[in-house]
């Protein structure tokens, strides 16, 4: 049994190899970026919101190019929950780039998941802009 599960790590060694290095630069990449990114949300983005209208909406260019941008993100948040990174921080953030129905409850729900809304708002503090408004 151990020789199985070692010949297995030996023949996905790279695969371990390119997840470390993934991990490691969207880590890196999160500390230097979202500060800035969070701090372009505006102050009272959750007191005045407008409700998203359709799925046709889905089919704009604009909205679709702004989907494909933050999916990425989205992504190498949820993937920052079992790797080292700031995981529900970048998942709010990718979701507020994206564009789709019911965004605004889901955003909702992770800024007020426990220690997402103060380290927010101190990450915010450091790229010199106000706290959020709930």
């Amino acid at each position: 049994m151990i020789e199985q599960l070692t010949l297995w790590f030996q023949q996905y060694q790279s695969v371990f190899a390119w997840g470390g290095l993934f991990s490691a630069i969207t880590f890196v990449l999160s500390l230097l970026i979202l500060p800035w990114l969070l701090s372009r949300i505006p102050v009272d983005y959750f007191r005045h919101h407008q409700p998203e209208s359709s799925w046709a909406m889905l089919l704009t260019p604009r909205n679709m190019l702004r989907n494909i941008l933050g999916l990425p993100v989205l992504l190498a948040g949820i993937s920052m929950l079992i790797l080292p990174g700031q995981g529900l921080i970048t998942i709010l953030l990718g979701l507020a780039i994206m564009k789709f129905p019911g965004k605004f409850a889901l955003e909702r729900w992770v800024v007020n998941r426990r220690g997402v809304l103060p380290a927010v708002n101190w990450l915010r503090k450091k790229a010199g802009a106000s706290a959020l408004n709930l």
